[in-house]
């Protein structure tokens, strides 16, 4: 592996999540409100878990739009999409209709699950925000691999689908 592609992401704590890690749990609040919990999924399906910084701006608008068109794909290999930032609930359902995507986005407005997958970023070191940042978590609840590309969208979809065919 090369590139995005061996990327070792720092967290808060100064550890780091790589492939091979187990993923860590986290539980939020999704787009039609209902909490929800990464463990759940465990032994089910693999997870596309994608950070990212925010609704409505062109790249991320391009990154969901590419995972709803894979969504079909995605599904059919037992694998489900969430998607992360700190925009709010309202915000979510607002993007989520507007491009009618089929799978969640959880609020992370605190930046708790943010800061435990290491997706903390900042423009020159003064804007804070989300970086963009997709793990693909096996069905056992490993991380299986992980890509970075803040201004392609295309590394993580195309990423993902290879990744994916390796778990199959």
């Amino acid at each position: 592996m090369t590139g995005a592609n061996q990327e070792i992401v720092k967290t808060r704590r100064d550890a780091a999540l790589a492939v091979g890690d187990e993923a860590p749990d986290f539980e939020a609040k999704d787009t039609k409100g209902e909490s929800f919990r990464l463990s759940d999924y465990r032994g089910k399906k693999n997870i596309v878990l994608y950070f990212y910084p925010g609704d409505f701006t062109p790249v991320c608008t391009r990154e969901a739009c590419g995972f709803r068109d894979l969504y079909e794909e995605l599904r059919g290999n037992d694998t489900e999409v969430i998607g992360v930032s700190s925009d709010t609930e309202a915000s979510h359902r607002d993007f989520a209709a507007r491009h009618h995507l089929p799978f969640p986005l959880v609020s992370d407005p605190e930046k708790a699950i943010v800061r435990l997958y290491g997706a903390e970023g900042s423009i020159f070191g003064l804007l804070e925000r989300t970086k963009r940042l997709t793990f693909v978590i096996d069905k056992k609840g490993r991380i299986s691999r992980i890509f970075s590309a803040e201004l392609r969208a295309g590394v993580h979809l195309n990423g993902v689908k290879e990744a994916l065919a390796t778990l199959r």
